[in-house]
């Protein structure tokens, strides 16, 4: 049986490393796997990419935000940020890897289908 796919939709920045971390375990294990950020969560995409944690994280040696994007990425997840998001947070486009999507919350539930579905 193929493993089920995973929708993620993040609403803020502190999501963002869980959702990259479910994603990207998904897509490991055969899945698809896509993260949608909204709102605020836009803005975590940003290069440089940082979380206020990194250093804690890169301290304990687990990865830092921009690795575990990078990782995702690599497996083949999705990452789509919001159109309004984009907007609302002042981010350009040059500011965002140019692996990442652009799309609206109607088109990712619209093509959610199986896939199990969270929002963090």
């Amino acid at each position: 049986m193929p493993m089920r796919g995973l929708t993620v939709i993040v609403t803020r920045p502190q999501g963002l490393r869980s959702a990259l971390e479910l994603a990207a375990a998904n897509a490991a294990l055969g899945g698809p796997a896509r993260v949608f950020t909204q709102g605020e969560a836009v803005a975590a995409l940003a290069q440089p990419m940082r979380d206020r944690h990194d250093e804690d994280y890169h301290a304990a040696g687990l990865p830092m935000l921009a690795d575990l994007c990078e990782e995702a990425l690599a497996l083949g997840v999705g990452i789509i940020a919001c159109q309004s998001g984009l907007a609302l947070m002042g981010v350009t486009i040059d500011r965002l890897d140019p692996r990442i999507e652009f799309g609206g919350p109607v088109g990712v539930l619209a093509d959610v289908g199986e896939d199990r579905l969270l929002a963090i």
